[in-house]
């Protein structure tokens, strides 16, 4: 199973920015998309999912700014940003999962450490996104 993210890079203060993470190896059957994100000095967020049948989630730090979707032709999921702020900037990372949830007290924290756990699901690498002027 691999799960590449694309789209992260520097941005300014109120821009927007379009990641993309393609899914192979995997049966999506009912299972969740979704992206956790790792901000410099802050705990691995759930930042927002989508269902199969396309039933979505956001938290509250992201909510009414970004929207996700999915192209399940293309085994793709996207996470559109738009009014990006600083507080924004982190490691985004794509995950696959039968049910994607705010991550386990046990991975303290760490977006990287839940990744390297088959329990967690399915994770892609990360990418960086930046926002500063």
């Amino acid at each position: 199973v691999q799960l590449v993210e694309s789209g992260g890079g520097p941005v300014e203060p109120g821009g927007s920015l379009r990641l993309s993470c393609t899914v192979s190896g995997f049966s999506r059957d009912d299972s969740d998309l979704g992206w956790y994100r790792q901000a410099p000095g802050h705990e691995c967020e759930l930042i927002s999912t989508i269902s199969r049948d396309g039933t979505t989630y956001y938290s509250n730090s992201v909510e009414d700014r970004f929207t996700i979707s999915q192209d399940n032709a293309k085994h793709t999921v996207y996470l559109q940003m738009n009014s990006l702020k600083p507080e924004d900037t982190a490691v985004y990372y794509c995950a696959a999962n039968l049910i994607l949830r705010t991550l386990a007290p046990w991975y303290g924290g760490d977006c990287a450490r839940a990744a390297r756990d088959p329990e967690s699901g399915y994770w892609g690498q990360g990418t960086q996104v930046t926002v500063s002027s």
